[in-house]
């Protein structure tokens, strides 16, 4: 009989957690269509500050939680909370710290402006996503990252995990789409990313620490990337080219028909597609 494969979603966005956009409607979708096509889920996002913890039923998940994560020098704890989307049978996993989700608004205050220690809560949502797996004993075959925050996790999954057990012939997908390009971290991110089992040449790419250059990282390190919008800036869509890893072109998602082709993807991805 054939083994049943499991694919981790980690999400920057899912309705019904914040509003809709192309990015939490598919982090929404997504993973129940491929649940309900056979596959065994779970799903990640960040637990942000103007999610309604009452309202959407989020409970802390006290075996899970209780970790410290150093993120620039400075331990932060690790707080897991889950809620069940009852309609599609699916659990949503939530990695919260009060310094970096407690805040109303989402990637950039009310003047607009980029938050400041973007970099750092991308640094702690992904390390934060791969410790809770580790914890839960539950040994992804796919990794399918989408949203900017989740670029950094094809790095260290590569990486600084690739010799854990739960990780081993992991393989990454990484969705793309039409965000942050034009946005810069701070300039100390490069010294930041550095953990064990990451050198400081794995990010060099960051010198120039912005969108673009993560978003370039992030293809570096995955096994197949996803075309999620209609069009990438340039520089995305060359360095997409330049990696010659298998793309999935954008495929319209306003009906459902791209689970298929997006569950299709991941068997190529795993080698399947001509069983």
């Amino acid at each position: 009989m054939k083994e049943t494969k499991k694919i981790l979603f980690v999400n920057s966005e899912m309705t019904p957690y914040l509003p809709e956009s192309t990015i939490s409607n598919i982090g929404r979708h997504l993973p129940q269509g491929i649940q309900e096509s056979g596959r065994e889920i779970r799903s990640f996002m960040p637990r942000y500050g103007n999610i309604n913890e009452r309202r959407n039923q989020l409970h802390e998940v006290i075996r899970l939680s209780g970790m410290n994560l150093v993120v620039n020098d400075i331990d932060r704890p690790l707080i897991i909370k889950v809620a069940s989307i009852s309609s599609a049978r699916m659990q949503v996993y939530f990695i919260d710290n009060e310094d970096y989700f407690h805040r109303k608004f989402v990637f950039s205050g009310e003047d607009g402006k980029f938050f400041e220690d973007n970099d750092e809560r991308a640094i702690f949502f992904a390390r934060g996503v791969l410790e809770t797996v580790k914890k839960l004993r539950w040994k992804p075959d796919v990794i399918h990252c989408q949203g900017w925050i989740s670029h950094i996790l094809p790095l260290y999954l590569k990486k600084a995990y690739k010799d854990d057990p739960i990780f081993t012939d992991c393989k990454v997908v990484l969705s793309l789409y039409d965000e942050i390009a034009q946005e810069s971290f701070a300039e100390d991110m490069k010294a930041k990313m550095v953990i064990p089992g990451i050198k400081s040449k794995d990010v060099d790419i960051l010198k120039t620490a912005n969108g673009i250059n993560l978003a370039k990282l992030a293809i570096q390190n995955s096994d197949g990337i996803i075309i999620g919008s209609p069009k990438l800036c340039d520089e995305v869509t060359e360095a997409v080219t330049a990696s010659k890893l298998p793309v999935l072109p954008y495929v319209d998602q306003s009906d459902s028909a791209y689970i298929k082709e997006y569950n299709q993807f991941y068997d190529k991805i795993l080698g399947e597609d001509a069983v």
